[in-house]
C-alpha cells in the first residue's frame, strides 16, 4: 500500500511541525479536530480515487504530510490538562491564594536551598474535586520525613501562579513547567501537612518501592554517599541527591550526559539481555519469546528510572531495535528514530520542549549521520588505535550537532569533552555491568561485598578523573551570547557544509557560503540592534537593590550592596549581560535622583528622605523606607510608583493599597517582574 512505502521520516516531520505551529498559536479544540476531519476526508479521496482521476498521484503524498501536521495539531491540543474543567487552575482565586488541598505525591525532585520538592497530583483542592500535576515546596525543617511515591498528603499552603519572567534573560521557570503541563505552585510550612491513609499504588509507586530498597540495602552496606549518588543516577536514573560540585564537575569536562540514563545505558541493558539469551535456540518460535523477554525487560528498567525523556527515548528506539535484530530485519536507523519520536510525541507531546529531549535527539542524528564521515579521515590499522578513534568521532559528531543549541540554552562549552570521552567510556561497560549486577542483588536484599566495594571503587576513580579533567578551568568557555536566530543560521552552516563535504559539488557549496553568509549577517543585525539600545532597569533581586542603565553594548550597575566588588557575582545582571552582548562598565551608588529620555525617577531609600520640590514623574522605593505615601502626595503625585525586592512585603501591600486608592500605578518587581524604561 502507498501509505506504507510513504517515507516515516517526512510523516514525523509534518507531525512535529504541527505541534511547534499549535504551541505558538493555541489552536481551540473544534478547530483542530476538524482541521484532521478535513485531511483524513483528503486522504481517503487522494488513495481511493481510481488512478486515471483527475487528481494527480502525488496529491496523496500531499494530503497524507497535511494529515501528519493536523495530528501535531490535534495532539498538543487534546493533551493540554487545562482544557478539563475539573483542572485546578479553574479554581484557582487570583485575590486568595490560600489553600487547602489533597495531593498525591508523584516524583521527588532535587531541592532547592529552602524547600524540598515534589510534583505531585491534585487531588482536591478547597473541597474541591480536582486534578492536575502540581509542584510541592515544602520549607525545609529537621522533622519533615521523606515521602514516598503514591503518599497522600492534605496540606494548608500558599498558592502560586504569578507567571512573570522576574528579570529580563532569565530562565523562564514558568514556561518550563508549563511544558512539562504543572501550572501551579504549592509553598507550605512542614507543620501544616497531614499524611492521609490513601496510598495511590501505580507502576511509578512499585518502581519507586523497589529503588528505595536497593538503596537502603546498599546504604545498610556502607556504600559511600557520594559514590552511591552518582550510581543511582547511573543506573535508577535519579539524581535529586547528586551534589552541586559533582554535577558541576560532569558539566565541566563535558560528561554530564553520563548521568542521565540515555542511549549508552539502555543499549548496554540490551547487549546484556541478549549475552544472557544466547544458550537459548535461535528458531522462529524461540527467537519471538526472545524479543519479548529483551523488551519487557527494557520497559521494566525504564520504568525503574522514571521514564524521564532521555530514558523513554532510548527504551523506545532500542525496543524497535530490538524488533529488527530477533525478527533478522534489516534496521534503517533513521526510521528508528523517526519512529520512536513519533510514539513519544503522540502520547507525550510537551516532550518536544524538554532540552533533555532535544539534545538527545540531536545528538544521536549526528552520530548517525556525521560519525561515518569523521570516521572516514583517517583508517587505523590496529584495532585498538580505531577503537580510540571511533569513540573521539563519536564525540566530535555528537558535540558539533548539539554545539549550537547547547550555548543558546547554557552558554558554555567544555573544550576537553573529547579528553573526557576517551578516558572514561571504556571504563563504562564495566561500571555499568558492575552497576546492574550489584543492583539486581540487592534488589533482592542480598549484597555481595566484593563485588559492592569494587562498584564503589570505580565510581570513585570516575569521579576523580571528572573532576581532574574539570579543574582545566581554562579549556572551559563560559558565558558565550548566542540568539535564538544566530542558533538556527549556525544549523544551516553545519548542514549545508556536511551536505557538501558528503559529495561535493558547485551548487552545495554555493548554498554553504550562502548560509555562512547568512549566519553573519544575523549576528551583525543583532550586535548592531543591541549598539542601538537605551534601556533602564529595575531588577528583581530578593533583598538587594540593582538599577542598570544600558548605552548600546555598555552598562552601568547602580546598587546599594557594599560587599559586591565585582559585578560578576550578581548571577541576575550577568545573565542579562551574556544575553544583550554588553559589558559592566562601572558600578556606582544608587543616587537620589535619575533621568531618563525626559522621566525624572526620584529614589527613596532607607533614610526616608526626599526633596518635596522635586516633582517626579516616577517615584522609585527601595530599602525599606519608613515612608507615609498618603503624606508624600499631598505635596505631588507621580506617574507611577516602583517598589524592588529589597523591602519588606508588609510594606510594599501597604504601598499598593495606598496608589490603588489615589489611583497611582504601582509596579511591584516580586509581583510583576522587573521593571524597564
Amino acid at each position: 500500500m502507498r501509505v506504507l512505502q510513504f517515507p516515516i521520516i517526512k510523516i514525523t516531520g509534518g507531525f512535529v511541525l504541527g505541534l511547534l505551529i499549535a504551541h505558538y498559536t493555541k489552536p481551540t479544540f473544534f478547530i483542530s479536530l476538524l482541521a484532521l476531519l478535513t485531511c483524513f476526508f483528503a486522504v481517503i479521496i487522494t488513495r481511493f480515487l481510481p488512478r486515471k482521476s483527475i487528481i494527480p498521484k502525488n496529491y496523496f503524498g500531499v494530503a497524507t504530510l497535511f494529515t501528519a501536521f493536523s495530528i501535531g495539531v490535534f495532539a498538543f491540543v487534546s493533551h493540554n490538562p487545562t482544557r478539563n474543567k475539573n483542572h485546578y487552575v479553574h479554581f484557582i482565586s487570583s485575590q486568595n491564594k490560600n489553600c487547602i488541598a489533597v495531593i498525591s505525591i508523584k516524583e521527588k525532585l532535587k531541592n532547592s536551598t529552602v524547600n524540598y520538592r515534589y510534583v505531585a497530583e491534585m487531588i482536591s483542592l478547597n473541597g474541591k474535586k480536582s486534578y492536575g500535576k502540581v509542584l510541592l515546596n515544602i520549607k525545609k525543617s529537621q522533622q519533615i520525613p521523606r515521602f514516598d511515591i503514591g503518599t497522600s498528603l492534605k496540606i494548608g499552603g500558599f498558592f502560586d501562579t504569578n507567571k512573570n519572567l522576574k528579570n529580563p534573560n532569565q530562565f523562564d521557570y514558568w514556561n518550563y513547567l508549563e511544558n512539562q503541563q504543572i501550572y501551579g505552585q504549592i509553598y507550605v510550612e512542614s507543620n501544616k501537612i497531614k499524611i492521609g491513609t490513601f496510598q495511590d499504588k501505580s507502576i511509578a509507586y512499585y518502581a519507586s518501592l523497589l529503588r528505595n530498597r536497593i538503596i537502603r540495602n546498599l546504604e545498610k552496606n556502607h556504600f559511600h554517599k557520594s559514590e552511591l549518588s552518582v550510581v543511582v543516577a547511573l543506573i535508577l536514573g535519579q539524581q535529586q541527591d547528586i551534589s552541586p560540585e559533582v554535577v558541576r564537575d560532569y558539566q565541566y569536562a563535558g560528561a554530564v550526559h553520563v548521568l542521565s540514563v540515555s542511549g549508552l545505558h539502555v543499549g548496554f541493558i540490551l547487549l546484556f539481555i541478549t549475552f544472557l539469551l544466547k544458550p537459548f535456540p535461535n528458531t522462529k518460535s524461540s527467537s519471538i519469546i526472545k524479543l519479548l523477554v529483551v523488551i519487557t525487560f527494557l520497559w521494566a528498567f525504564g520504568i525503574l528510572a522514571g521514564l524521564a525523556p532521555s530514558v523513554l527515548r532510548s527504551v523506545t528506539m532500542f525496543s524497535f531495535v530490538a524488533v529488527g535484530m530477533y525478527l533478522r530485519r534489516s534496521v534503517n536507523i533513521y526510521n528508528i528514530l523517526a519512529v520512536s519520536a513519533l510514539l513519544i510525541l503522540l502520547f507525550q507531546p510537551s516532550f518536544l520542549f524538554d532540552v533533555g529531549f532535544q539534545l538527545s535527539y540531536i545528538a544521536l542524528y549526528f552520530i548517525v549521520w556525521l560519525q561515518p564521515l569523521l570516521a572516514g579521515i583517517w583508517k587505523p590499522k590496529y584495532k585498538i588505535v580505531n577503537y580510540f578513534w571511533e569513540i573521539i568521532t563519536v564525540s566530535f559528531a555528537a558535540q558539533i550537532g548539539t554545539f549550537p543549541i547547547s550555548i543558546y540554552y547554557f552558554h558554555q562549552f567544555p573544550g576537553l569533552f573529547f579528553v573526557t570521552n576517551i578516558v572514561i567510556l571504556p571504563g563504562m561497560s564495566l561500571i555499568l555491568g558492575l552497576g546492574v549486577i550489584v543492583m539486581l542483588l540487592a534488589a533482592f536484599d542480598w549484597v555481595w561485598l566484593p563485588l559492592l566495594k569494587l562498584l564503589e571503587w570505580s565510581i570513585w576513580l570516575l569521579n576523580k578523573i571528572i573532576a581532574w579533567v574539570a579543574s582545566f578551568e581554562s579549556f572551559i568557555f563560559k558565558d558565550i551570547p548566542l540568539h535564538f536566530y544566530t542558533m538556527w543560521a549556525l544549523y544551516l552552516v553545519i548542514f549545508s557544509s556536511i551536505i557538501w563535504l558528503k559529495k561535493p559539488n558547485y551548487y552545495k557549496l554555493v548554498i554553504c557560503l550562502f548560509t555562512i553568509i547568512l549566519l553573519q549577517l544575523t549576528s551583525l543585525q543583532m550586535r548592531n540592534s543591541n549598539q542601538s539600545t537605551d534601556e533602564f532597569i529595575v531588577f528583581n533581586r530578593n533583598g538587594h537593590s540593582s538599577i542598570t542603565r544600558r548605552f548600546g553594548d555598555k552598562v552601568i550597575e547602580y546598587t546599594s550592596d557594599y560587599l559586591q566588588k565585582n559585578g560578576k557575582e550578581n548571577l541576575v545582571l550577568k545573565s542579562y549581560l551574556v544575553a544583550n552582548y554588553c559589558v559592566l562598565q562601572k558600578r556606582k551608588l544608587i543616587p537620589n535622583l535619575f533621568y531618563f529620555k525626559n522621566k525624572k525617577i526620584l529614589v527613596i531609600d532607607s533614610t526616608g528622605a526626599y526633596l518635596e520640590k522635586e516633582r517626579p514623574d516616577i517615584l522609585l522605593l527601595i530599602n525599606c523606607p519608613k515612608i507615609n505615601l498618603e503624606r508624600v502626595f499631598q505635596h505631588w503625585k507621580p506617574q507611577k510608583v516602583v517598589v524592588d525586592a529589597s523591602n519588606y512585603k508588609s510594606y510594599c501591600k501597604a504601598w499598593k493599597a495606598t496608589c490603588v486608592k489615589e489611583k497611582i500605578p504601582f509596579h511591584d518587581t516580586a509581583e510583576k517582574g522587573f521593571f524597564k524604561l
